[in-house]
């Protein structure tokens, strides 16, 4: 029954997470706008979310023939290769596109309004400071940089603006005295300075400025808005993240194996998994082929644990699993970093599970809990309790180990206590499996025995 469930419950997101992914393709193709300008949103951390949302959004414009398209930037920067896609993305576009920094747009967002047409800047607004950063918040090492100080001159240069001023942005060794940009300073401009030096077409204090400044003072304007699914996805697919969902999957999963039933953890694990599909599903990175072969791969895992067998459906399940997870990601040097830290950290639950609270729920079936005990019929040597107490004669010495004749029966013996010469006569003591302990024999016993 608890094999059951699980499937089920797996069947039921498969099915709800294909049917989401349907209806939104259609959603997207539903209406066609006539002399009309979309309004992009470009906000938050600059990441592989914001980079799909992007991508939908624009299409969508195109398809319904739109006149313009606005990207509203307010973005503290973010990741450079989701940075470099969504240029790419906004350079491709099939139509005009204008970014209006509404708010701030650093690091990754001043790349992004350099690849548009056209900037326009509200009031009190700034643009720069884009140097490039790795994880601990120290700049990237000189390779990197450089790589990252030519998008911007580049981007810069495909829209006839001074290249100098984009270089000052991400280059701290650049001096730009007009500017009051020092060595060891980077460049960020105010909307008066950028329509100064060329990196504003314009300063719009609203959306109705805007439009009379791009002489589309009469267009319908559309607003492209994040839905809750592709929030969901934004947050999925953030770096810190993904490793954070793998390791709640993983560890939800181990909880379950000592817990009977299919409860808490179970849901966790698979629902956090799942989660990861579904975000990376959304944001574009996988297709429902991921889901399927991680569902297969679920599924191998439990036939593994429910009908234990030689290990082959779990080594196939966990590669399946793995592979999925790969397919789905954006970077498979990431993603391997983190199934790493999941398998870790998993790890270390499943050993403190299994040293503090034994074997429970289907980890049962994993370990052998049967012993072949004398109650049970099974003897690992034959008992000799019956020649216990009678007497036999050494024909050898016993040093201690040595052999005996008792009833016609050669034996293996060991004395009770030192040496007994051969052709002495020996009582055996004790028997207890193939091990005869004896005692040598006094005259007198003898006789008395007789």
């Amino acid at each position: 029954m608890k094999l059951f469930r699980i499937l089920m419950y797996l069947m039921v997101i498969m099915i709800a997470a294909s049917s989401y992914s349907l209806g939104l393709h259609a959603q997207e193709t539903e209406e066609i706008h006539e002399n009309s300008v979309h309004f992009v949103p470009v906000e938050q951390t600059v990441e592989r979310g914001l980079e799909s949302f992007l991508d939908r959004s624009i299409d969508t414009a195109v398809e319904e023939g739109a006149d313009h398209v606005v990207l509203e930037i307010d973005t503290p920067g973010g990741a450079v290769d989701a940075a470099g896609n969504i240029a790419q993305i906004v350079r491709n576009a099939e139509v005009p596109t204008t970014a209006f920094v509404t708010g701030e747009a650093m690091s990754a967002g001043a790349y992004i309004a350099l690849n548009a047409n056209q900037i326009v800047m509200a009031p009190g607004t700034t643009m720069g400071s884009a140097q490039v950063v790795d994880g601990t918040g120290n700049a990237a090492e000189t390779k990197a940089q450089s790589a990252w100080v030519s998008n911007m001159v580049g981007a810069a240069e495909n829209n006839d603006r001074d290249p100098q001023y984009a270089e000052a942005m991400a280059n701290p060794d650049l001096v730009i005295e007009e500017l009051n940009v020092g060595e060891g300073d980077l460049l960020t401009l105010t909307s008066s300075q950028a329509l100064e030096v060329g990196y504003a077409e314009e300063v719009a204090n609203d959306r109705e400025q805007l439009l009379q400044f791009l002489e589309m003072e009469e267009a319908e304007i559309v607003e492209s808005e994040v839905s809750f699914a592709e929030q969901i996805a934004r947050f999925v697919t953030s770096p810190v993240v993904i490793p954070i969902l793998l390791s709640l999957g993983s560890i939800g999963l181990v909880l379950e194996l000592f817990s009977p039933g299919f409860g808490i953890p179970g849901l966790l694990g698979l629902s956090s998994l799942l989660l990861f599909f579904f975000g990376h599903l959304i944001a574009g990175f996988a297709g429902m082929e991921t889901i399927i072969l991680f569902i297969a791969g679920v599924i191998l895992l439990l036939v593994e644990v429910f009908f234990p067998g030689f290990g082959i459906f779990g080594i196939l399940g966990v590669g399946a699993v793995i592979t999925s997870m790969l397919l789905a990601s954006f970077s498979t040097v990431y993603m391997l970093l983190a199934i790493l830290i999941a398998a870790i950290v998993s790890g270390v639950v499943a050993v403190i599970l299994f040293k503090y609270f034994g074997q429970r729920g289907p980890m049962k079936r994993m370990v052998l809990h049967d012993a072949t005990t004398t109650d049970e019929g099974y003897i690992s040597n034959e008992s000799r309790a019956e020649i216990v107490g009678q007497i036999g004669e050494t024909i050898t010495p016993l040093r201690p180990a040595g052999s005996m004749i008792l009833n016609d029966e050669r034996l293996d013996v060991v004395s009770e206590g030192g040496y007994i010469e051969q052709g002495r006569k020996a009582k055996v003591v004790s028997a207890v499996g193939s091990r005869i302990i004896v005692r040598e024999v006094a005259a007198e016993q003898e006789l008395n025995h007789e």
